[in-house]
């Protein structure tokens, strides 16, 4: 009989290590660029560790996910998390003494988004050895809140504890860190077994899968169409969610209000993880989840063009980010369900590089609409447009149009060709 996911106490670790993760790299986002601007830092320094940070993560995406195939994921994840830990020790030490250069915090900068990008193929790749494929679909709306939730508390507690003293936040972020090393010490991942790949897609069986190959994977239409549309989606959300906060900036929305808009967009994930997890229950097809919620997406999008400034543009935001949850947690179960074990860590990679590319464009899309446009309303429903063309090209995609889970009955039997 199948343990409900409540009481899966390996989840329940892999869970709460990866929401301690992400909720010290929150911190750490915002913790950065406080220490910098408070000891005379510059603008080109804060978004140098910025870049800094997203660009170490894309650039061991593809590695880190073909590492968590070839050796054991749980200890790719206590190794990340341990030198995480000790390079964020070193500027909590530092700061305490007094000093912190631009050179230490560039550099562990770069580790943290090196480890961390390290880490998380080896935790998603992880999450079917300890959930039964026909759970993924509700475990995977459970992880999809983590974010969520982590951007509603990391932020604040990053600016709350930094005003009481400035190595307050680098000691939570230490701590959290340890946290996720202990509970992630005691998981226990079962052994791997090497299955056949799945029938149809044309590749060769993956019991032994070439070092670093992702060809394996990108001859599988069913994860071409779907990096597709996670690429274009997530293009055109991080359009979105920029040009939102440019326009609220030229219309000279108060700081308080855009401190609210960012909540409404954090509350809307988490309820829209809530309401996947139902729709998946309710057993809707993977195909209608995906290609409604994207038009649902744009229709919200273009609303938002003609919506007031401020907490009402807050609140349409929040109502697109609820649609985001629905599609991303079917279109992961769909890729998870379709790839076998011992490509499950490149596949991670794969999303995550399509994913941070997409995250870098976005802003530089939503630079040059803005530009362009120079009207708020023009931008916004230029963003829309994109989101028009993918929900119509995920429209068009007959193996969109076709997304299958496995059954229940069959969810722990391997597929042969």
């Amino acid at each position: 009989m199948t343990t409900p996911l409540p009481h899966n106490r390996n989840y329940r670790i892999l869970w709460s290590g990866m929401f301690l993760s992400e909720l010290a790299g929150e911190i750490a986002y915002v913790a950065f660029p406080l220490l910098l601007l408070t000891r005379g830092g510059s603008a080109a320094d804060v978004s140098g560790v910025a870049a800094v940070l997203a660009g170490a993560r894309t650039l061991v995406s593809l590695p880190a996910g073909a590492l968590a195939d070839r050796v054991d994921r749980k200890r790719v994840m206590l190794a990340a998390q341990g030198v995480r830990t000790v390079a964020m020790l070193s500027v909590a030490v530092a700061v305490l003494l007094g000093s912190c250069p631009l050179w230490q915090v560039l550099l562990v900068a770069v580790v943290e988004g090196a480890a961390a990008g390290v880490f998380v193929p080896a935790e998603n790749a992880a999450l079917p050895q300890v959930v039964p494929e026909d759970q993924l679909p509700q475990a995977l709306a459970r992880n999809a809140a983590r974010p969520f939730a982590a951007l509603l508390i990391g932020p604040a507690l990053a600016g709350f504890t930094f005003g009481l003293h400035q190595v307050l936040p680098f000691t939570l972020n230490t701590s959290a860190l340890t946290l996720s090393f202990v509970a992630l010490a005691a998981l226990h991942l079962p052994r791997r077994a090497a299955a056949p790949h799945p029938a149809g897609e044309g590749t060769a069986p993956a019991a032994a899968p070439r070092a670093g190959g992702f060809g394996p994977l990108l001859r599988m239409r069913t994860i071409r169409a779907t990096m597709a549309w996670i690429v274009g989606v997530n293009l055109a959300f991080h359009t979105l969610v920029v040009l939102v906060l440019i326009v609220s900036g030229q219309d000279h929305v108060a700081p308080g209000q855009m401190g609210l808009m960012m909540t409404c967009f954090g509350a809307g994930g988490l309820i829209g993880a809530l309401v996947a997890d139902r729709l998946h229950a309710a057993a809707l097809s993977p195909a209608v989840l995906v290609i409604g919620s994207t038009w649902v997406f744009a229709a919200v999008a273009g609303a938002m063009a003609y919506a007031p400034r401020g907490v009402p543009l807050g609140i349409l935001l929040g109502v697109a980010a609820m649609a985001m949850p629905v599609a991303n947690t079917t279109v992961i179960t769909c890729q998870l369900s379709a790839v076998p074990d011992g490509l499950r860590g490149r596949l991670s990679g794969l999303v995550a590089l399509g994913s941070e590319l997409a995250a870098t464009v976005g802003p530089v899309t939503a630079g040059v609409l803005s530009t362009g446009t120079r009207d708020g309303t023009v931008s916004i429903l230029g963003a829309a447009a994109l989101l028009v063309v993918v929900a119509a090209g995920a429209t068009l995609s007959p193996t969109l149009r076709r997304l299958t889970l496995p059954r229940p009955s069959a969810a722990r039997q391997p597929a042969h060709s």
